[in-house]
């Protein structure tokens, strides 16, 4: 249903069918994006929230029309269910984040990213103070007492109860209450992101592109330095967060003066504050509702909390102490993993074979993955004027896609496929196999494991391993990152 009134809002703006829909990879809400292509590449977004679609679709217009780098909303659904967006690509600040741990430094260009990223965080935040409609806000028009306490018992109840600590309810209460008091004495018209992190900042032509602000709110500006800062996985050294926070406040002169000393001590307060949201979200998100990211960057946010305990914060005692106790417990006590180790990475082996010849074996002895039999496929090899050629040869290709079942037969494939890499991806499996097979594996399955291939490298960046078993030709798609 959801891919039938795609095709129906994109042909509506485009004049054409899409060629191709794939689903994209789940983010932590319950958005569905897709990647709609044919004449123009657009991205589907389809929310269960119309209010909270509405805020997406107000804010990029608002934020487009000030000159910031969003994506412009193109289309939408009579009833705003659905719409259509411009396509940033795959590549987000956060995908470089984890390429630099993995080699253990960040270059130039990298960090050169992370400075023109925080460098438009005043833009947006003050962007809000010359028009902005915050009655289009989602779930709330502002940072106030009531959202402060919705984030906090998130905390309390999804992360803090869950390990089995014991509570005096009354202490944790009066802190809480306190730190609400510390955070209300900045409020601001200003525009508070909310979830300013590098999973939201998509990399175009190099350079920064913003997304998921749809939960922004008239709020302070220290939020979304926390935010950015300590994000969890992010695990940025003292010295890199440093030079970021010295770019921020740079950029923040623009439009006030800043006391370098006062905006640090008021900073810390949110860096607590949105470390206990965040673990509050991870473990809703993993300990309820079984998602695999979200228990992963547990440790990070863990980790995070630990330094920010190094130094005293005499305005929170009970919370503090309980913050201690849960820092100690045995299932926080694993070390981080070291960014120089060598990661084992998701490898795809894709095959085509002739089923004369037989199913290929698994070399990595799992046992096998998918199998696509192509054999009720139009068969090109039927005709003389096809049989010295392969599913690599244009003859043989245009053949196929003009009669175009095999379009139809990978769309499906494609769609089983990408859903099993996203889950091996996420719980850390190394291998998966997949093959495509007709008579003599010479047209059809090599025209579907070709391009197989290149659908999973371009989608995902992983390693894909190809192999024409019966054409003898190998190619190997290294990784990404």
């Amino acid at each position: 249903m959801i891919l039938e009134l795609l095709q129906k809002q994109y042909k509506a703006y485009t004049g054409h069918a899409p060629e191709q829909i794939e689903e994209l990879p789940p983010s932590g809400s319950h958005r569905h994006y897709f990647r709609l292509k044919g004449p123009v590449s657009l991205i589907g977004v389809r929310g269960d929230s119309t209010e909270e679609n509405r805020a997406f679709i107000y804010m990029s217009e608002y934020f487009s029309r000030k000159g910031l780098p969003v994506p412009r909303v193109l289309s939408r659904s009579a009833d705003d269910s659905l719409y259509l967006q411009e396509d940033l690509g795959n590549i987000s600040l956060f995908n470089i984040i984890e390429r630099c741990h993995q080699t253990g430094t960040f270059g130039k260009e990298d960090k050169e990213l992370l400075r023109q990223t925080i460098h438009y965080l005043p833009d947006f935040q003050f962007a809000g103070t010359e028009g902005m409609d915050f009655s289009f806000c989602y779930p709330y028009p502002e940072f106030d007492s009531r959202s402060i306490f919705w984030d906090l018992n998130y905390f309390k109840y999804c992360f803090l109860k869950a390990t089995g600590l014991s509570l005096q309810e009354n202490d944790l209460e009066n802190d809480f209450h306190h730190m609400a008091d510390i955070l209300l004495q900045d409020n601001s018209a200003t525009f508070m992101y909310r979830d300013f992190q590098s999973r939201n900042v998509m990399i175009k032509d190099q350079k920064p592109w913003f997304i998921d602000f749809q939960g922004g709110r008239k709020g302070p500006i220290y939020y979304d330095v926390a935010s950015f800062l300590w994000q969890a996985k992010a695990n940025f050294s003292d010295s890199l967060r440093q030079e970021l926070l010295d770019e921020y406040i740079t950029a923040l002169q623009k439009y006030l003066p800043v006391d370098k000393m006062h905006f640090c001590n008021r900073l810390r307060h949110f860096v607590l504050f949105r470390t206990l949201q965040v673990l509050g979200c991870y473990g809703f998100r993993g300990y309820f509702e079984k998602k695999p990211h979200f228990i992963q960057s547990i440790p990070y946010a863990i980790e995070n909390l630990r330094r920010l305990l190094q130094n005293p914060c005499p305005e929170y005692p009970y919370l503090y102490h309980v913050l201690r106790q849960l820092t100690e417990l045995k299932q926080f006590s694993a070390p981080l993993p070291s960014p120089l180790l060598s990661q084992q990475r998701l490898c795809v082996r894709v095959t085509s074979f002739s089923y004369k010849k037989g199913i290929p074996d698994d070399p990595t002895g799992n046992g096998g993955g998918f199998v696509f039999d192509c054999r009720a496929i139009n068969n090109p090899g039927r005709y003389d004027r096809y049989k010295t050629f392969s599913g690599l040869d244009e003859p043989v290709i245009r053949f196929l896609e003009e009669d175009g079942e095999i379009i139809t037969f990978l769309a499906y494939a494609y769609e089983l496929v990408d859903a099993s890499v996203r889950r091996y991806l996420e719980r850390g499996f190394t291998s998966l196999s997949v093959s495509f097979g007709c008579t003599g594996g010479q047209h059809r399955s090599v025209y579907a494991a070709q391009h197989m291939a290149e659908h999973l490298h371009k989608t995902f960046g992983i390693q894909v391993n190809l192999i024409h078993r019966e054409q003898h030709i190998e190619q190997t798609f290294y990784a990404k990152y």
